[in-house]
């Protein structure tokens, strides 16, 4: 096995209402889940690999409910990485070199019936995890802009998150509200829905853990 440690700012978009039940082991808002998911690489290697600046997008989609199963995926890789680092970056993605359920894409990836062929294209991604604002843009496959929960009244910026201390994801999530659209081997268009904005740390033997 390969050590691999990244640090990482996520943004992603689903289609369950703020909060997501999911995240709570609950079944998702309207039964199914389909998803997108950007990552940009703050720090971290992969083996002798430096892996700084890397960007990748998941498109995600399941029937029902993650741990039910037959899911779909389409991974894309920036063009502007290296081919070793798009490489490192794909066998993270999908559960390799890691140890077997401990991070959030060795889970995801158990739960997948059809992994479609990745995609190396140029993104542009920006995300503020602390002012829970962020856009994913891929040309031709992926539009993605998140912001903050606003009160529908007052329109004033409400903040709120989720702390899971024992998650395989996060320890700390902001939460926000995305709108996207997947135009590639999986479609599916979100709007005004849940999204979460975190740093991540993760291993091949999981999260780095550290006080909220």
């Amino acid at each position: 096995m390969t050590p691999w440690e990244l640090k990482m700012k996520e943004l992603v978009n689903c289609n369950c209402a703020y909060g997501c039940p999911c995240q709570f082991n609950a079944l998702p808002t309207h039964g199914d889940c389909y998803a997108i998911a950007g990552f940009e690489v703050s720090e971290g290697h992969f083996g002798d690999t430096d892996m700084a600046g890397v960007k990748a997008v998941a498109i995600l989609s399941w029937p029902g409910a993650i741990h039910e199963g037959k899911g779909s995926v389409e991974a894309i890789v920036d063009e502007a990485a290296s081919d070793v680092q798009k490489e490192a970056m794909l066998k993270i993605m999908t559960g390799q070199d890691t140890t077997p359920m401990a991070t959030v894409f060795s889970v995801y990836a158990s739960t997948m019936t059809t992994v479609h062929d990745p995609v190396f294209a140029p993104i542009d991604l920006e995300i503020n995890v602390e002012s829970r604002k962020g856009h994913i843009n891929v040309p031709g496959l992926i539009e993605c802009i998140g912001e903050p929960i606003r009160n529908p009244v007052s329109g004033e910026v409400q903040q709120a998150r989720i702390d899971l201390p024992s998650g395989f994801e996060y320890s700390i999530a902001e939460m926000g509200s995305a709108s996207g659209k997947a135009k590639g081997a999986i479609k599916h268009e979100l709007k005004d829905s849940y999204a979460q904005f975190a740093h991540l740390h993760l291993t091949n033997d999981g999260p780095v853990r550290k006080a909220a």
